[in-house]
């Protein structure tokens, strides 16, 4: 089991970062993969490209880090002074590693691009790195092992960083013993009920165990509790029945043990139930179609769906009347479930989900508002539609639509929940989150 005494210390650099111009994914990918393996990052650090703060921040860094991981800086370009500077700072010299550059020529012929001098400059490596092989790119990675600390330095592009961390330094941190197989904590994933509502609800079941951890993480209409024992291994059944215990009190509100979004515990109800869904959107122009089909198998059961932004849309492809669309606007409950109708008679669905609305920060009135969404469900037993109201960017606006309207087709395909639930059923919800369900 890894110690959780290890500090880990992320720091990212690029001006593209600080400027936001690209997003700072690194970070989610490294958190996610370090947490999915028994550790937690201390802390991220992003910085520029100037010789002078890279000096400062990763000397800063390197005296309280027991591991230290940097992306980006490593590439042929003037710019590119990562690994000259961090080599200074820990009194490394550079070496010329002629591997490299071999490396760095058979990906050039590969990409049928020409060797120039400043790739040359990518062959160097501080004297004690192992390297780190990148058969995405020229930069290799490096992987320093000084003063009984470890150093991992990564390039900047996700192409190059992902396969590299999976494939070379993850071994190498489960070999060290610095990370587990897999997570030492179990996660229940709610919907539907606030942070604090969740706390006093679960307080009965929480208080009876002293030594159980449990931790909150509140993100997009949501909340994840981690519940964990220091000898969690000793204690799989305790844990599984606390988790059982929660799921039932829960009902409903209950989403998934693990970490599967919304669309994806959605598609596997549908994809139980052998059921189809369809799509008509017009405020959230295609965002639900999208979260559906980034998930693998989503042909299973996703007939297909329509962004009808423009009322004429509307008319023509479901079969809106435009009398109603005169009679009660555009953005209302009766066009919400003719949308849901029409759709379901379109693609022949047995549930279709509809959304129209004002995202902003244009548009609305005195009684629908700026923020004003009704979304339409359709099923074999009837059609409703129901009137929502959300504060935030258009953005914003889009997405926690999306949500609600995932929920509710969620509650609508759910049963009531179990009144008993074995440990045989838990263990395989839980997806082996515990390495000693795996």
């Amino acid at each position: 089991m890894p110690s959780s005494n290890n500090k880990i210390i992320l720091l990212t650099l690029g001006e593209e970062l600080l400027l936001g111009l690209t997003p700072n994914s690194h970070l989610t990918y490294i958190g996610e993969q370090l947490r999915k393996h028994g550790v937690t990052l201390h802390s991220n650090l992003t910085i520029s490209d100037e010789a002078t703060d890279i000096k400062v921040e990763f000397e800063s860094i390197w005296s309280k880090a027991d591991i230290v991981i940097t992306s980006g800086g490593l590439g042929p370009t003037v710019d590119d002074r990562t690994k000259e500077i961090i080599s200074e700072s820990i009194a490394e010299p550079l070496v010329f590693d002629p591997t490299i550059l071999t490396a760095i020529q058979a990906r050039l012929q590969q990409l049928g691009l020409k060797m120039t001098e400043n790739n040359r400059k990518q062959a160097f490596r501080p004297e004690s790195a192992k390297v780190l092989e990148n058969p995405n790119g020229t930069a290799p990675g490096l992987w320093i092992e000084k003063e009984g600390k470890i150093l991992i330095m990564l390039p900047g592009p996700p192409r190059e960083l992902i396969p590299m961390f999976e494939n070379e330094v993850l071994p190498r941190l489960a070999q060290l013993g610095k990370i587990d197989e897999i997570e030492n904590y179990l996660q229940i994933r709610t919907i539907g009920v606030g942070e604090s509502s969740l706390e006093t609800n679960l307080q009965s079941i929480i208080t009876s165990h002293p030594d159980l951890t449990v931790a909150y993480c509140a993100h997009q209409g949501q909340v994840d509790i981690r519940l964990s024992f220091p000898n969690h291994e000793e204690r799989e059944e305790e844990l599984l029945d606390i988790a059982a215990q929660c799921k039932k009190l829960l009902g409903s509100n209950f989403l998934c043990f693990g970490h599967d979004s919304l669309p994806e515990v959605v598609s596997k109800i549908l994809k139980l139930k052998i059921k189809t869904l369809a799509l008509a959107e017009s405020c959230t122009g295609g965002l639900i179609a999208n979260a559906i089909t980034d998930i693998s198998g989503a042909s299973e059961f996703f007939r297909g769906g329509i962004t009808c932004y423009q009322d004429d849309v509307k008319i023509d492809m479901l079969n809106v009347p435009m009398e109603m669309i005169q009679q009660h606007s555009a953005v209302s409950q009766e066009v919400a479930m003719a949308m849901a109708a029409g759709v379901s008679e379109k693609f022949e669905a047995e549930y279709t989900l509809s959304t129209t609305g004002y995202a902003g920060p244009n548009g609305g009135d005195e009684n629908n508002p700026v923020g004003t969404v009704f979304i339409g469900l359709h099923s074999a037993t009837g059609i409703w539609s129901r009137k929502v109201h959300f504060e935030g960017t258009r953005q914003e606006i889009k997405r926690r639509v999306m949500t609600v309207a995932l929920d509710w087709l969620r509650r609508t395909l759910i049963e009531q929940p179990e009144e008993n639930i074995s440990h045989s059923e838990l263990q395989k919800e839980s997806k082996q989150i515990l390495k000693s369900l795996s």
